[in-house]
């Protein structure tokens, strides 16, 4: 797939300024798992955007001389962090045909996080989203990408070539990713806003995120992801995920919370399972995020509230439920669930609308 004509920007002389973003995390509901090329999906997924698990961004930028290599220096959290480097480097060797003024501009890049890094929060969601969009706004303050809906479409576009579910962090309250015959203008190369009906109950959606372990996760997203190149299950998983997306955008549209906490539950625990199937396999999940699930479900069992869970690459419990149990829930949530949280950490987020400049 080429897109230089479309996302290229038009040359400029170099400027200097300093602009700052804010972009959430998201949480997938239905798992995108497996990707190739340049960073396209093997199949379709949906998710929620999130609210309070942020990372922000400040970028400087300032013309530099020579056009060898790209100039740049990065913190995070208020240190140097030599670590990223290689990342960075090899997100900006993806983008610069789109974005050229890189090789023209000195950058100066400080990050941080609302939430712990590399425990299984997409943390590379919210930080290459905003980093993507914090570089956009260089074009952008040189006259170009006026268009705001092109400068969101752009921002999607160059965030996935650094990480995959970043592309679904740009807007909200919930996003697509991935060409599916259920969703019009869907693409491989970018993430939409849902423009399909969805009922309002989801508008508001809780997700508290249980930190069951905040230490880094076994297994990286990238290495599980080429671990599907060679799955037994790959194909019937791909063909599963299309449709889920369809069922799920249905029931959506109905407000039917309990075919929703269904199939949202199915597809966190296949995620699972296909890493506990692949060669090496891997096991994600620690005690205590079972000990959750149980209790979970004996919970529902006696209240009948409508509280489920989703998980991503790693062993933190993403609880989602309607606003209007929230009281009830986080009661439950405080009195039984939270002592199974490492230092007892939790977040409380719902369902936002996108990333913002600050």
């Amino acid at each position: 797939m080429s897109f230089e004509k479309e996302f290229t920007a038009p040359a400029f002389s170099p400027i200097s300024g300093k602009v700052s973003w804010a972009s959430p995390s998201n949480i997938a509901l239905v798992k995108y798992w497996g990707k190739y090329g340049q960073q396209f999906p093997q199949n379709p997924s949906l998710s929620f955007t999130l609210s309070n698990c942020l990372t922000t961004t400040a970028l400087a930028f300032a013309p530099k001389e020579g056009q060898n290599g790209f100039s740049f220096s990065f913190r995070f959290e208020g240190e140097e962090a030599p670590a990223f480097h290689p990342k960075m480097e090899a997100f900006f060797e993806r983008i610069v045909d789109y974005c050229p003024y890189l090789l023209n501009h000195e950058l100066t890049i400080e990050s941080s996080n609302s939430f712990p890094h590399s425990s299984g929060i997409a943390s590379s969601a919210s930080s290459m989203s905003a980093l993507a969009l914090a570089l956009l706004s260089i074009e952008q303050q040189a006259g170009g990408l006026t268009d705001p809906a092109q400068f969101n479409k752009k921002a999607s576009f160059l965030a996935r070539l650094g990480s995959g579910s970043a592309a679904r962090s740009i807007q909200g309250p919930m996003m697509s990713w991935g060409e599916t015959t259920a969703i019009a203008g869907s693409s491989q190369a970018f993430g939409s806003m849902i423009q399909e009906s969805i009922h309002p109950v989801f508008t508001t959606y809780q997700d508290t995120i249980l930190i069951i372990d905040k230490g880094q996760k076994k297994v990286s997203s990238t290495l599980g992801h080429q671990l599907m190149e060679n799955h037994p299950y790959a194909k019937t998983r791909f063909e599963q995920a299309h449709q889920h997306v369809e069922r799920l955008l249905h029931i959506m549209a109905e407000g039917n919370l309990d075919d929703f906490m269904s199939l949202v539950e199915l597809e966190a625990l296949t995620l699972h399972a296909l890493m506990m199937a692949s060669n090496p396999y891997f096991v994600l999940m620690q005690p205590n995020t079972l000990a959750v699930l149980n209790k979970l479900w004996d919970f529902r069992a006696d209240t009948k509230l409508p509280l489920c869970f989703t998980l991503d690459a790693g062993a933190n419990v993403h609880l989602l439920y309607p606003e209007t149990h929230k009281a009830a829930i986080l009661s439950f949530i405080k009195t039984e669930l939270v002592s199974l949280c490492e230092n007892g950490q939790y977040i409380e987020d719902q369902v936002g609308t996108g990333a913002k400049k600050l």
